[in-house]
Formats: C-alpha cells, sequence, structure tokens
C-alpha cells in the first residue's frame, strides 16, 4: 500500500493562495488516481478535486472550480493541489487520498490510501 504525506497547510489571508503537496511511497502513484478532500471544523469530509491515473482527467466540487486546479508529477512521485482566491470557508483540513487503478471518484469511499492531513486556515 501507498503512504502518503501532505504537506504546504498554513495560514493565509482571504484572496491568497497555497499550494499542498502530497508525496507517495512505498509504490509509484502512476496507477493511483488521486483525490483531495477536506474537513471543515465541526463538519463531515467533502469532496474537492480528483485526477485519474490515465491521463489527466480531472474532477473538482463546485464550490472550488475555477480557484483550486489539482496536478500531478508522476516522476516526483507528488499530487498537488494549487489554490488560489482562497475565502474563509476553505478552512480545512486536506486530506490526499489514493484510489489505486479507480476512477475519479468524489467519494471518499472508493479511497484506499489517505494521509495525515494539512491544516489550511484562511483568515477573513
Amino acid at each position: 500500500q501507498v503512504q502518503l504525506v501532505e504537506s504546504g497547510g498554513g495560514l493565509v489571508q482571504a484572496g491568497g493562495s497555497l499550494r499542498l503537496s502530497c508525496a507517495a511511497s512505498g509504490r509509484t502513484l502512476s496507477t493511483y488516481s488521486m483525490g483531495w478532500f477536506r474537513q471543515p471544523p465541526g463538519k463531515e469530509r467533502e469532496f474537492v478535486a480528483s485526477i485519474h491515473w490515465v491521463g489527466t482527467g480531472t474532477k473538482y466540487a463546485d464550490s472550488v472550480k475555477g480557484r483550486f486546479t489539482i496536478s500531478r508529477d508522476n516522476a516526483k512521485n507528488t499530487v498537488y493541489l494549487q489554490m488560489i482566491s482562497l475565502k474563509p470557508e476553505d478552512t480545512a483540513v486536506y486530506y490526499c487520498a489514493g484510489n489505486r487503478f479507480g476512477g475519479t471518484s468524489d467519494s471518499s469511499k472508493e479511497y484506499e490510501s489517505w494521509g495525515q492531513g494539512t491544516q489550511v486556515t484562511v483568515s477573513s
């Protein structure tokens, strides 16, 4: 099973940007569709974005379309989430997840590998 470690979270003002990284070890990410999920304070985990293991097909939650971009660098075994125009409602713990040979599902149940999460806090 692949091990995933997120980084890049932090405190940013509204309107700012952050780039999250998800580094994999133990197995190549090239056979994994990858997703980003987030869990706002006091709320359930929700889908943010995903990218297919074949090609560059992506899917986004409506709340982040046009502001967030998911990408992958298989040579670096890393997936990224570029976030711009951040809003206070984007505050959450962000998790990356892997779905081997899977699709760009927005359901957390489809992902078998998870990172520990990284905190993103957007101040108003």
